[in-house]
């Protein structure tokens, strides 16, 4: 009798969740089994949903495409400015905002608003910021002249400068929701830890060291490792700042790449995106397994 209850409750876990797995088949599973098909097909037409031939071309062409290069190396620039300082910052606010009682929700609801503003809209903000036109240098121009040195056009000049911006931008955005959480790992400690700290008179350098940090490592990890992906799928951050012409920009990421062969200027060929997509797959994962292992030894689940 127990066993038969036992099945009936199993199948009816089944039947919950049939509609998650149904969802998660027909837009997720199969969409990325389509795109890695279509990788191999050589010179496919959308119209007659035809090819030609299978093989590695479309990944030859893409990997020797001097915009697909460009994309690539900027969006690894964009990962490893990006996700260490935007974390280090967050970690740094949030400590800070730990140790004060006064106003604490208010500055956390300060600090916090970036992540609801729509990015378009504070992408434009920025570029005003930085723009060089014919009637003004930008604010932050008038500051850098004010100081005694000489303007640049961050939005189209020099490329480290654009690519200055772009850094900037990125951090001022994804910083809130790391402050949010960050806060959230540090109220979440157990005083006891502090007060016997402090009881044997360790330093405050010391208990941040080897007791904060361990206990909120789990948060830390999780932050940089979506800091990774999140990073690696930058694209409309860019478009607001640099327009939707990207390759002339110098300023494509990988996502815009692809975006391009399906419907920019260069579109129509979604073998070649299909192929830049796996890559970008394959690369995420790649950054993903290694900080997996990197955790094993620097993450403590209490």
């Amino acid at each position: 009798m127990a066993g038969k209850k036992s099945e009936n409750n199993g199948a009816k876990g089944w039947l919950y969740l049939l509609p998650a797995l149904l969802f998660l088949g027909a837009f997720m599973v199969y969409p990325l089994f389509d795109v890695f098909v279509y990788s191999f097909e050589e010179g496919y037409h959308s119209a007659s949903q035809t090819y030609f031939g299978t093989g590695f071309y479309n990944y030859s062409y893409v990997l020797h495409d001097p915009y697909f290069l460009q994309a690539v190396k900027n969006t690894l620039i964009l990962v490893m400015i990006t996700v260490p300082l935007s974390t280090g910052i967050a970690l740094l606010i949030s400590v800070g905002l730990n140790s004060i009682t006064p106003l604490r929700n208010l500055f956390q609801t300060i600090y916090f608003l970036p992540y609801v503003t729509n990015t378009l809209a504070v992408g434009l903000v920025f570029m005003i910021l930085f723009q060089k036109t014919a009637y003004s240098d930008g604010l932050i121009n008038l500051l850098i002249t004010w100081f005694g040195g000489s303007a640049v056009d961050f939005i189209d000049g020099p490329y480290w400068a654009k690519m200055f911006v772009l850094c900037f931008y990125t951090i001022w955005v994804v910083m809130p929701f790391k402050i949010l959480i960050l806060t959230s790992a540090l109220a979440s400690v157990n005083q006891e830890y502090y007060n016997a700290a402090r009881v044997d008179g360790t330093s405050r350098g010391r208990i941040f060291r080897r007791i904060t940090l361990p206990m909120i490592s789990p948060m830390i990890f999780y932050l940089i490792i979506t800091g990774f992906i999140g990073a690696f799928k930058a694209y409309s951050d860019v478009v607001a700042l640099f327009g939707t012409n990207l390759n002339a920009a110098e300023m494509n990421t990988i996502v815009g790449y692809v975006y391009d062969m399906l419907y920019g200027d260069s579109g129509g060929y979604p073998s070649y995106a299909s192929a830049a997509a796996i890559l970008l797959f394959f690369i995420v994962l790649t950054i993903t397994c290694i900080n997996l292992l990197i955790s094993k030894k620097n993450v403590h689940y209490s």
